[in-house]
């Protein structure tokens, strides 16, 4: 290949989509690319795409068209789950050259230089039930944390979601091989590892491994002074996990991203859920029983069909009475071949984001409480690698985003801190205090 040419990224959805990107990246540069900015005209786009986002579509052309308007020449590869999902329909947007499937997106250097000049678009893609393989990946750029890849697939076909058909089945390396690559980042300034996947919790499949047996192991690598849980189902948050994290690790910090969609039984059990409420009243009372100080986020999902009135409330209110710590919100939207998508009662969308609008608000209103309620407490930060307007920023290990007057030489610095007072964007003022440590149980009522 010809050493001069410029490849650019751009990555829709989640932070598994942002480690694989991170590592197609690291492979075009070890074939002698040049990763460049979007706009810095790129010879090579790739646009790592999501199926969870809405209007995953527009998205796409816009990006296309976005990269055309850079460099009418280059060539624009799409990547990702709605690649998998829509290669067809993709490969007619004006503008695309290639368009690789869930497999094929990790030989992407490969199918590029096979197929760079070749007429027409090139689309490479395979069915879903025949990828079997994992492929480990982490990100690094943001010398503070990476986001460290330890599953991918999902066997739980909720009657909303599309990521089995993007992704196919639960997998993921073993425990051993998944320590090997978290000693990779360890090796470098990343102070954070932040661990992704589809369904981590179901790490290992109901084998000899397990979830619990990889973050005991991970608890013991040097070089990391932070692990968090990106997200985990509450059937799989066992109280071991809890307790581990809470009572006896080294380095996993008090912040747990639950995902709840619903505060209505009937509706959990027409998602096909694996858990009723209960069960997740009973993990977040388990967490603050603990660690009083945690952080725990929920995702929750509005206008789900035969979302009445009567159960939208259910959720609202549960949610409102619930010791939590702010939301994530996704307003429901129809996907094909879902079963939800062939359901009755459809909530019309106003309604969608009437309900929507509400729950950001409470949202709000829980994130508001809970910085309030750590006002004069101490906590342990992780300071940005930026400048924001006078102000360095960083996150506690509570989830707690803080901001000080800049001062370069704390870039990626662990420091404690204490809270003193929220801002007006909703940050904590923080007094850095002369304590060296960087315990993650500083402010966790232990």
């Amino acid at each position: 290949m010809i050493q001069y040419k410029k490849v650019a990224f751009y990555t829709l959805g989640c932070k598994l989509n942002f480690s694989e990107t991170s590592t197609i990246a690291r492979s075009f540069e070890e074939a002698g690319y040049a990763k460049v900015d979007f706009d810095d005209t790129p010879d090579i786009f790739v646009v790592n795409t999501c199926s969870v986002t809405e209007n995953a579509d527009k998205k796409c052309i816009q990006l296309v068209k976005k990269a055309k308007k850079v460099n009418p020449e280059s060539f624009v590869v799409i990547i990702g789950c709605y690649a998998q999902l829509k290669p067809e329909k993709i490969a007619k947007i004006y503008g695309v050259n290639m368009v690789l499937g869930a497999n094929e997106k990790f030989d992407i250097v490969k199918h590029i230089e096979s197929n760079e000049y070749s007429e027409g678009v090139t689309i490479e893609y395979g069915k879903i039930k025949d990828v079997q393989d994992f492929e480990p990946s982490f990100s690094y750029g943001d010398r503070t944390r990476s986001f460290l890849k330890i599953q991918d697939g999902c066997d739980y076909f909720c009657t909303f979601c599309t990521i089995p058909l993007a992704r196919g089945k639960s997998r993921n390396a073993t425990i051993a091989e998944t320590l090997e690559e978290a000693k990779k980042v360890a090796a470098t300034e990343v102070k954070e590892i932040v661990l992704t996947g589809v369904n981590i919790g179901d790490f290992g499949q109901g084998g000899d491994e397990d979830f619990f047996g990889l973050i005991k192991g991970l608890d013991q690598i040097s070089g990391i002074d932070r692990f968090r849980i990106s997200s985990i189902e509450p059937n799989l948050l066992s109280n071991e996990i809890i307790d581990f994290c809470l009572n006896d690790a080294k380095h996993f910090v008090p912040h747990f991203h639950i995902p709840l969609q619903s505060g209505s039984d009937e509706l959990l059990i027409k998602m096909r859920r694996k858990y009723l409420r209960a069960t997740y009243t009973d993990r977040v009372e388990q967490i603050k029983r603990i660690a009083p100080n945690a952080c725990i986020g929920v995702d929750v999902i509005v206008g789900f069909p035969g979302e009445t009135e009567e159960a939208f409330m259910e959720t609202y209110n549960y949610l409102n009475d619930l010791n939590i710590s702010y939301l994530h919100v996704f307003t429901y939207s129809e996907r094909a071949n879902t079963t939800a998508n062939k359901m009755d009662d459809v909530i019309p969308m106003h309604t969608r984001k009437e309900r929507s609008k509400m729950l950001r608000i409470l949202s709000e209103k829980k994130k508001r409480a809970f910085y309030e309620s750590q006002v004069g407490k101490t906590g342990v930060v992780l300071w940005e690698s930026s400048n924001d307007n006078g102000y360095i920023n960083g996150f506690t290990e509570n989830y707690i985003k803080v901001k000080h007057p800049y001062d370069e030489s704390l870039e990626n610095k662990i420091e404690t801190v204490k809270y003193l007072a929220i801002d007006t964007d909703g940050m904590m003022f923080s007094e850095i205090l002369d304590v060296n440590t960087t315990s993650c149980k500083i402010a966790v009522g232990l």
